[in-house]
């Protein structure tokens, strides 16, 4: 059931109506505060065929005639990642703020461009890594400061399906690969519960026939003496959890990307807390209504995931393919 929209609600619109962009729709129908408003596609017939499922407003044939609608006030990105550098430039140079889909960028000088873009024109520029946005995060963060585990010293993070037969994940011209898409989200989890420097990268990858990461494995080390053991995969199903390490005991956050249940074990690895997450949409809506709050109080980022974030897991990823020797055609 879609809920009453009023005239004030921000226009946001879809830049690339593709599998994420369906949830993302789905989301944008349900939440108070935020119309429907355009999407573009390069086919106008995709572009109706999304726009009357979803309710949106008006369907483009090319994404430069969303980008000069004056009505638009937000633009999501959700284009393969080969691609969000050219249209998040696009929009910018256009006025136009966006909402970026990860990983943000294919590397750390596109983001670096992107974001000084942003500083430049003044413009709203956000990342759509959702776990940083969702209230379920505090809950973690409370239960660490209260020391239920006692003093944390390592996090152990898995996220992977059997994606081979997705071409965007297949495709090297795509910037596919386990990292971009999956391992993304373990490393998300590493630096959201140690806030130390990495003063150490371990990374190794077993490469596809046709040049991407099928698999990932990761470690990263703080100036602090804590680590993070990181692994995504596109070939198997895995679990797809964290699991925070601490002197007294341990905790499982459930799903990595969209948690579901946060759990914790005392030293004798007993079940001594279970900890449910708010209800939601999809998920998806906190990023949305943080972007909401952005603009409204006139701000160029995201406190959920500030700039020099957006930029520091870039230069991560991009140190972990340099290991590789993993180099994109669209770099």
């Amino acid at each position: 059931m879609c809920h009453k929209k009023g005239e004030d609600d921000m226009k946001f619109s879809i830049l690339g109506p593709g599998g994420i962009a369906e949830k993302m729709a789905e989301t944008i129908q349900k939440l108070d505060g935020v119309q429907a408003y355009a999407v573009a596609s390069r086919s106008m017939d995709r572009a109706k065929e999304f726009a009357d499922k979803w309710g949106f407003e008006k369907a483009y044939g090319s994404y430069e005639e969303l980008v000069q609608d004056p009505e638009v006030e937000l633009v999501y990105i959700a284009t393969p990642h080969s691609h969000h550098y050219q249209y998040a430039k696009l929009c910018l140079e256009h006025g136009k703020p966006i909402l970026v889909e990860k990983a943000f960028t294919v590397n750390a000088k596109q983001a670096e461009e992107i974001l000084a873009l942003s500083k430049e024109k003044q413009l709203l520029v956000a990342e759509a890594i959702w776990p940083r946005y969702m209230p379920s995060r505090k809950i973690v963060d409370n239960l660490l400061a209260e020391g239920v585990i006692g003093e944390p010293s390592s996090i152990l993070s898995n996220f992977g399906f059997p994606l081979t037969h997705v071409n965007r994940m297949s495709n090297p011209e795509l910037a596919g690969g386990a990292l971009l898409d999956l391992t993304v989200y373990p490393i998300t989890s590493a630096l959201m519960t140690f806030h130390g420097e990495v003063v150490d990268m371990q990374a190794s990858a077993v490469m596809s026939p046709d040049g991407v990461d099928w698999l990932d494995q990761i470690t990263l080390t703080f100036d602090d003496g804590k680590m993070a053991i990181l692994h995504g995969n596109m070939l198997a199903v895995t679990n797809i959890d964290s699991v925070v390490l601490g002197s007294k005991g341990y905790m499982e956050i459930k799903t990595v990307n969209n948690y579901e249940e946060i759990r914790v074990y005392n030293s004798e690895r007993q079940l001594i807390g279970t900890y449910p997450v708010p209800e939601q949409i999809t998920g998806y809506e906190y990023e949305v209504l943080a972007c909401k709050k952005a603009l409204e109080e006139g701000r160029i980022e995201c406190p959920e995931m500030p700039h020099k974030e957006i930029l520091r897991v870039m230069k991560l990823m991009d140190k972990a393919r340099e290991i590789w020797g993993l180099k994109f055609p669209c770099e």
